[in-house]
């Protein structure tokens, strides 16, 4: 098995700073979780195997994680890095490639940098090769001090360096590529004479006799989650990254300090996106439309040319040159088509809507398919829920609704069919005119029974 990859994640360690019943490599992060982002970086890589070494939370995360080709190792006493490692053996018996080594809480890697990491480290012929960085400010973090031809001649962690060391600004990163039969023939060695009584893995890079460090060029790229100020931090650096991207690509975004979007965004060029915007998973926006302000788009499908203001949508779409909003709000299986007006306070849900028609206000749309050039009135709601079952409402092309009609499924209502204003409508209408309220009777003389006297 020599010239082969394999990867090691640790992710055993409970997290206890997060302050949480959740592992701490389960946290959302960005639309994903922490883990989920350290496995995305291994995205470019063949490997022959990876491991994730779990301990607290082990089933939880097993159960978010499990996917093919990934593998669990269950380390159930936590006894430091070193130790963790030590858990894998059993499962590389006989490999003779190269491992990498991540933590599991690091989940700004970039898929290029681990790649290039392991070129480098082949290309060094090394027994390990460290992910380095330099830091203006590296205080916490373990310094890499290099001798000739630029080997690592020792690895010190921050509290055992001297004032002088501290100067270095060359730090360990965590991540780590080595030539596994190299690694296992000192990882049986390691002490657990320190602070913690732990297995450090960096304890092994003395014993090794060719070690190497790569300078990653974008620092933040090592950065680690600990607590909940740092998943912040992890979070709001993921979002520049792809905020820098969309805007070099075409896309137009008025304030960045005020937009959220997760890489898993698609946006075409010449989109506009206003501030206290945010757009989530896979959702996907034609050119020329105009995004916000004050929106929420989660999974939803956007065409071209399209409008939509103060509004949120879930897993819904919208056609090509429609507006959506103020206040607009889309659930799931919504289905606008083009050239549509969906206005203030209208609610759609699980409803197919054909071109050219317009809820301009205060309407309810739900499980139904509603046709072309349709105009719903002010006010007009698909009563589609009996308390028990959800019923269906089929409505043609060019049906025009008065204010304040409800139209009560399961219901059909044929094309061209109008619906006068202040309608109940319970039964199926194939053409023309439905008027379905009260006679309206007027009482001029009559009095509240407080105001009557005694005469009348």
């Amino acid at each position: 098995m020599s010239g082969q990859l394999a990867a090691i994640v640790l992710a055993a360690g409970k997290g206890t700073r997060m302050r949480s019943t959740l592992p701490k490599v389960l946290h959302p992060l960005a639309g994903s979780t922490i883990l989920e982002r350290v496995l995305a970086a291994l995205g470019e890589l063949a490997l022959a195997e990876c491991f994730i070494v779990v301990g607290q939370g082990a089933d939880l995360v097993r159960g978010r994680i499990a996917r093919p080709g990934v593998q669990f190792v269950e380390q159930t006493e936590q006894r430091g890095t070193g130790h963790a490692v030590q858990q894998v053996i059993p499962h590389l018996e006989g490999f003779e490639g190269e491992v990498l080594v991540l933590n599991g809480d690091a989940p700004l890697l970039r898929p290029s940098t681990v790649a290039y990491l392991v070129e480098k480290h082949r290309s060094f012929g090394a027994d390990a090769t460290i992910l380095a960085a330099r830091l203006a400010a590296p205080g916490g973090y373990g310094r890499v001090f290099l001798g000739a031809e630029g080997r690592v001649r020792q690895v010190i962690e921050d509290r055992d360096c001297t004032a002088e060391q501290r100067r270095n600004d060359l730090i360990n990163g965590g991540v780590y590529c080595f030539r596994w039969p190299a690694l296992t023939t000192v990882l049986p060695a390691l002490s657990a004479e320190n602070d913690q009584g732990e297995l450090y893995l960096p304890d092994a890079l003395p014993m090794l006799t060719h070690v190497r460090a790569v300078a990653v060029e974008d620092p933040q790229e090592i950065f680690g989650i600990n607590d909940r100020v740092q998943l912040a931090q992890a979070s709001r650096i993921l979002n520049e990254r792809t905020l820098v991207r969309l805007m070099l690509s075409g896309v137009t975004i008025v304030d960045p300090l005020r937009v959220t979007i997760d890489e898993t965004v698609e946006i075409e060029p010449d989109v506009v996106i206003e501030p206290e915007t945010h757009l989530r998973g896979a959702t996907r926006i034609a050119g020329g439309c105009r995004i916000g302000p004050g929106t929420l788009l989660e999974d939803t499908v956007v065409g071209t040319g399209t409008e939509i203001l103060y509004s949120v949508l879930h897993r819904s779409r919208v056609g090509a040159h429609s507006t959506v909003g103020p206040y607009s709000h889309l659930r799931p299986g919504a289905d606008v088509g083009s050239h549509c007006r969906v206005g203030n306070y209208v609610e759609i849900k699980n409803a197919t809507i054909g071109d050219h028609t317009n809820a301009a206000h205060l309407s309810y749309v739900g499980d139904a398919r509603v046709g072309e050039q349709v105009n719903f009135g002010a006010g007009t709601i698909v009563v589609n829920y009996d308390g028990k079952h959800k019923h269906h409402t089929e409505i043609g092309d060019g049906v025009r609704t008065g204010a304040n009609s409800c139209l009560v499924a399961p219901l059909k209502l044929g094309d061209g069919v109008t619906v006068a204003a202040g309608s109940t409508v319970t039964e199926d209408v194939p053409s023309g005119l439905v008027i379905a309220r009260s006679r309206q009777v007027v009482k001029p003389d009559w009095k509240a029974p407080y105001e009557r006297t005694e005469d009348g």
